[in-house]
């Protein structure tokens, strides 16, 4: 299901289309109530050439039409295009169902001057990143931050330029901006500034012509404004461009960055050096250099934070469209009821060795010549680089397949997770910034240290899972194969150039997502820890990980081997206990860019319901339990495209061959 909206229609809709068509999909198409006939054009068109019936379909209808459109349990794929808040409504309607969604959402784009950048030419790129369709583009450079010695001037020849816009009918090629679409549109864009207004604002507003008659808007500066106000934080998805000025460039791009969304950004600046290290430390799916807006189908588009997720566009697109070829389409069976108590626990009470019961701990130790039970062993947490005591001071029982207690872990609370979180922030800036050599150098050394403790880790799986030691070497072998896996892909990812239509160089980053909430699953308790912390630190992200419930010795043991492999502390981050209870605090907290959720049907269901408050990214399996033995299954390039975040940094040349 494709559902575009009325400001770029057919563009947006071929964006969807295409690519769908192309990986063998057939495709429900929802226009814009506005902007229907463009649709339903492009469909005369597609049965002209000769596209078979029922493969691309076109059905018009209001808002309500395209949720019931989403909602379809047939509807394998939803591809979003508009609003946050009805990207939002799109991701609770579709959580816990199986489908695929991308949401390519609003935006708050800084536009970002520094002080040695060629002003005539910023204040051109203003015009066209702002007033370019009055305002209406999502990826709109709302947001002006100009350095402070050359503020004043940029705004004074902003000013000068605004007084010669011409304001009319779009048809008209002499016209600069056409209308708002809609009254509706017209006075929300108002209320903005005049709220801006009350709040303080000083408002300029000038054109060289202004129709007395239709939803026209004034070109719109608004100045004296603070990284509080409303007109600053929110889309306003007008002609109005906000101003504010900074005195150094870390400081720029701490105010470029102090924004929910993250869907497009520019740097102005005829300094290469600044130019690619702002470009590459702001938090957006594209950076433009000297220039705005640019966008080619070879380039993926698209969002980070509240601007939504997925790619339109590029080869990061076609994998909105596709599978593994493993993998059938979810279709779970949800108990809604157990939905209101996810995440509920009550700390159980404490169980000692107890022989008459059959549960004693595992060892006996000779004391004056007689055998008692070992000590009582009860695992710390793992946040920040250092083992902490649970928060609630409660432990859980670790219990062998035969009854036998085998250890006591902490059992973690919303306290633990909100350390560990953190924990997991102060130590992202610095790991995401290491070569991706050094990187690689500390994943291979963990595999060459629990090499070396490779009976011991067997022993342990096979004590808490019941199986056989052959089985257990063999998760422990593959776990050090997997390691050894994703050490190779630390610096063997990091994206590409896309060839598009642009007289200079688009560079596709792959950044890191960020901090990362990892619910791991019962079974393979090592293999599938691995599995998803090992591509997700090679590649520069930072987690808290819950591992295995009923398992979690093993990864206990692995805070020794993160230890002694040189792994800075606070990149990975390990709270034990309840799963549910502590991935529903995981994904409630803000400061998640994203959660991945390995459990059952319910809370994968949860998890992305959830994950709707403020977009983050998922990554659930349903309640299906896949084989994590299976390369396919367990390290396939499907976890690359989870632990990454696709930025394209456009920079145009022209100074030797202008055009």
């Amino acid at each position: 299901a494709g559902i575009v909206p009325w400001n770029f229609p057919l563009m947006l809709l071929t964006w969807k289309v295409c690519p769908a068509l192309a990986a063998g999909n057939t495709v429900v198409l929802k226009p814009a109530s506005y902007t229907r006939l463009s649709a339903l054009l492009l469909a005369e068109i597609c049965a002209e050439a000769g596209l078979p019936p029922g493969v691309f379909n076109v059905v018009t209808g209001n808002g309500a039409f395209g949720s019931s459109l989403a909602s379809h349990p047939d509807t394998d794929k939803v591809a979003f295009t508009g609003s946050t808040e009805v990207g939002q409504l799109l991701r609770r309607s579709t959580a816990g169902t199986g489908k695929k969604l991308s949401l390519e959402l609003g935006g708050k784009s800084p536009f970002v001057v520094f002080e040695n950048a060629d002003l005539d030419s910023a204040v051109e790129g203003v015009v066209d990143a702002i007033w370019f369709n009055q305002g209406q583009v999502c990826s709109a450079g709302s947001r002006l931050l100009v350095q402070e010695s050359v503020f004043g001037r940029m705004i004074s020849k902003i000013k000068e330029r605004m007084s010669h816009l011409r304001v009319g009918d779009s048809l008209d090629k002499c016209i600069d901006m056409g209308a708002i679409v809609d009254p509706s549109q017209r006075r929300s864009v108002d209320n903005f500034v005049q709220k801006a207004k009350d709040e303080g604002a000083e408002v300029f507003q000038a054109c060289s012509s202004m129709p007395e008659h239709g939803c026209f808007y004034p070109p719109t500066l608004v100045t004296n404004v603070s990284t509080v106000s409303t007109i600053v934080q929110e889309e306003v998805f007008g002609p109005v461009l906000t101003a504010m000025s900074f005195r150094t460039p870390k400081e720029g791009i701490a105010l470029a960055n102090n924004t929910r969304y993250g869907l497009g950004s520019s740097v102005w600046s005829e300094n290469i050096n600044v130019a690619m290290e702002a470009a590459i430390s702001l938090k957006a799916g594209a950076v433009w250099i000297n220039g705005h807006n640019m966008f080619d189908a070879a380039a993926g588009f698209g969002g980070y934070r509240e601007s939504g997720f997925g790619r339109d566009g590029g080869k990061e697109g076609m994998y909105e469209y596709v599978r593994p070829t493993w993998e059938d389409r979810p279709r779970p069976v949800v108990d809604d009821s157990a939905l209101a108590k996810f995440g509920g626990m009550v700390p159980s009470r404490p169980v000692n060795p107890d022989s008459s019961k059959g549960q004693v701990y595992d060892t006996v130790t000779a004391m004056s010549g007689f055998e008692v039970p070992s000590i009582d062993h009860t695992l710390k947490m793992y946040i920040g680089g250092t083992q902490k005591r649970p928060d609630g001071a409660y432990s859980r029982p670790v219990v062998a397949a035969d009854g036998r207690v085998l250890s006591q872990v902490g059992d973690g609370n919303r306290k633990d997770i909100r350390d560990a979180v953190e924990a997991a922030h102060k130590a992202a800036p610095g790991w995401g910034k290491r070569a991706a050599h050094n990187r690689a150098q500390i994943t291979y050394y963990m595999a060459e240290n629990l090499e070396l403790r490779r009976n011991e880790f067997a022993t342990r799986i096979s004590a808490m899972t019941g199986g056989s030691m052959k089985e257990a070497l063999n998760e422990v072998d593959l776990s050090i194969q997997r390691l050894y896996h994703w050490s190779a892909y630390a610096d063997k990812f990091g994206g590409t150039v896309q060839e598009t239509t642009l007289y200079g160089t688009t560079m596709k980053i792959h950044e890191p997502v960020g901090v990362i909430g990892i619910a791991c699953p019962e079974k393979c308790p090592l293999l599938g820890f691995v599995s998803l912390f090992a591509p997700a630190v090679v590649r520069g992200n930072t987690m808290v990980i819950i591992p295995s419930e009923k398992h979690p010795l093993v990864a206990c043991d692995l805070y020794q081997v993160f230890d002694t492999s040189d792994l800075p502390g606070g990149v990975v981050n390990i709270v034990t206990g309840d799963r549910d209870h502590l991935s529903k605090y995981l994904v409630e907290h803000q400061d998640i860019e994203a959660m991945w959720y390995f459990g059952s049907a319910e809370g994968s269901k949860f998890i992305e319901a959830t994950s709707a408050v403020n977009v983050k990214r998922t990554w659930v399996n349903y309640g299906f339990e896949r084989d994590w033995t299976n390369a396919a299954q367990g390290q396939g390039e499907e976890f690359l495209y989870h632990a990454i975040e696709c930025k394209n940094i456009w920079v145009p040349i022209g100074e030797i061959f202008a055009n």
